[in-house]
């Protein structure tokens, strides 16, 4: 074993909360922080190239490529979840669309004993993280270190249908979905800038490491957290074949992700005792929690065939995609700056609900997915089509997760449990009619050559319910697995400050903390928890 280093704060994940988290504190001068990645570089176009994200789904280098257990609420097919592996983690290889979630969301939490989480103790948080180009407001960041971008004028001419055929099918139009109100239907807000991706890496990491310090170690992946007398002394990894522990004077922050850490405590023998017990592991601190309340967003597309040019015409064939790349170096614009999830929305299945239950997705283009480690997330179809999807904003089924063994380097077992509540099954049911009456309103409905999945004949509950099992994916927001809470013995992990239940000097900082699930994408809600995190950290200190 290599030479124990020292530093006053180590930070467990170069993610999007890890980012923030490490250069955060590394602003207080004196305070010496390490962080270790056990990916590498995002120096790829994969990354960098914000359409590159489909190259990077199953990329081996980038992505940890993780594979849940055969579900039973997907007629017992796993699910793929990509996550990142790779400088800015998840930021680095999402589809970049930004969406804070409801500010219900967050008086949530508080409400649920996590006092200094309500909305207006968050939103200086995320105006803190976010550069808008809209400009700055109440509810808009402007000199942040993520910018934030609107594709109203930039978004595919079928995009522009969608929003038109949304509000003649009576859903309100909504400018900003991060602004006073979630609801309607409109553009989506993607981090990019200059045509290229904004990450937690380049927004955050990259200026901060000019400072002497902050020190970055990538390849290094985190074994366990060292333990002593009680406290959090330090963390073990490896690099290289070698094994190195770097030892911290003051406090351990894990930001390895939903899935990573809590994978890493239960390695470090914080867990269930008697599961861990029987991997061999001692047991540490008794956290029945760890890895439970485990939450995902998933969703299908009905897809349609088009009487018009879509995005298949323009990433499709070689030649179209040549030119799209010569628009993109020459001018960092054109559809290879976007994201394919141009419009959406966030819409109430039913009037009777207080507030919006389902997510919309509208791409402007079509395609089967790629075969499980190929590098292509989408090859277009060769027809021009388009896909209109959906997700349950507030799904109540919850899984588990927990390591298979004493091994790092084997990937946990992740049982999602999708449908195992009802009424998530419900829900997607009942939005078939929704979507198919944007569909039929004359913006979309001139366009639209037929429907393709599942087709106009498929229309009983029945029918719908085999169809969503058969195709329903995840949408890739795991979440909760180190549930915050005041209560460790009802199954939180981590008290409101973060801190791990029965550990000194250990917190977590990142998605798995979350006690619900916000409505949206979860890369903002992961930053802010960074952003937080750290000025908790610096009042402690």
């Amino acid at each position: 074993m290599a030479v124990a280093e020292e530093c006053d704060v180590v930070v467990v994940g170069a993610g999007s909360a890890g980012c923030v988290v490490a250069a955060r504190l590394s602003e207080t001068p004196g305070l010496s922080v390490t962080l270790l990645e056990a990916g590498g570089s995002d120096r790829s176009v994969w990354v960098r190239m914000p359409i590159g994200y489909g190259g990077a789904f199953y990329h081996p280098t980038l992505n940890w490529r993780y594979y849940t257990e055969p579900d039973e609420g997907l007629g017992g097919r796993a699910a793929y979840w990509p996550r990142g592996k790779v400088l800015g983690g998840s930021s680095s290889i999402n589809a970049m669309v930004y969406i804070r979630g409801q500010a219900a969301d967050y008086d949530g939490w508080a409400a649920a004993g996590n006092p200094g989480w309500a909305y207006r103790d968050v939103l200086p948080f995320f105006r803190r993280l976010e550069s808008n180009l809209a400009g700055a407001d109440e509810w808009r960041g402007g000199d942040g270190p993520i910018t934030v971008r609107d594709v109203a004028a930039a978004a595919h001419p079928l995009t522009h249908a969608f929003v038109a055929a949304s509000e003649a099918a009576g859903h309100r139009r909504n400018a900003d979905f991060n602004g006073a109100d979630q609801e309607g239907v409109g553009f989506y807000q993607i981090t990019t800038r200059g045509g290229l991706r904004a990450s937690a890496a380049t927004g955050y990491l990259y200026p901060a490491l000019k400072r002497r310090n902050l020190r970055l170690v990538t390849h290094a992946a985190v074994t366990r957290i060292l333990v002593d007398g009680g406290r959090a002394v330090g963390v073990e990894y490896q690099r290289g074949g070698d094994v190195h522990r770097v030892m911290a004077r003051r406090e351990v922050v894990l930001s390895a992700g939903a899935i990573g850490s809590p994978q890493i405590l239960q390695l470090s023998g914080i867990g269930d005792p008697e599961r861990l017990a029987a991997l061999g592991i001692a047991p540490v601190v008794v956290a029945p929690g760890v890895g439970g309340n485990l939450m995902d967003h998933v969703g299908f597309d009905l897809v349609y065939e088009a009487t018009v040019p879509t995005l298949n015409q323009t990433l499709g064939p070689l030649w179209a995609r040549g030119l799209a790349g010569l628009r993109y170096l020459a001018t960092r614009d054109g559809p290879l700056s976007l994201s394919v999830n141009q419009g959406g929305g966030f819409v109430r299945g039913d009037p009777g609900r207080a507030r919006p239950n389902l997510q919309l997705y509208f791409s402007p283009l079509s395609y089967t997915r790629a075969v499980p480690g190929k590098r292509r997330l989408t090859q277009p179809d060769s027809f021009p089509g388009f896909m209109l999807g959906i997700s349950n904003c507030h799904p109540k089924s919850r899984g588990w997760l927990h390591i298979r063994s004493a091994d790092p380097a084997a990937p946990p077992e992740i049982h999602p449990r999708y449908f195992s509540a009802p009424e998530d099954m419900d829900e997607l049911i009942d939005s078939v009619p929704l979507m198919r009456a944007i569909a039929a309103e004359a913006p979309l409905a001139r366009v639209i050559a037929r429907e393709l999945a599942p087709g106009p004949d498929v229309t009983s509950r029945e029918a719908l319910t085999e169809f969503i099992r058969g195709r329903t994916t995840s949408v890739f927001h795991p979440c909760g697995t180190c549930r915050m809470g005041p209560d460790a013995a009802a199954g939180a992990v981590v008290d409101p400050a973060l801190r791990v239940h029965g550990v000194a000097g250990l917190r977590v900082a990142d998605a798995s903390i979350m006690p619900a699930i916000t409505a949206g994408n979860l890369n903002a809600p992961s930053l802010m928890i960074g952003e937080k995190a750290a000025e908790l950290i610096r009042a402690a200190l």
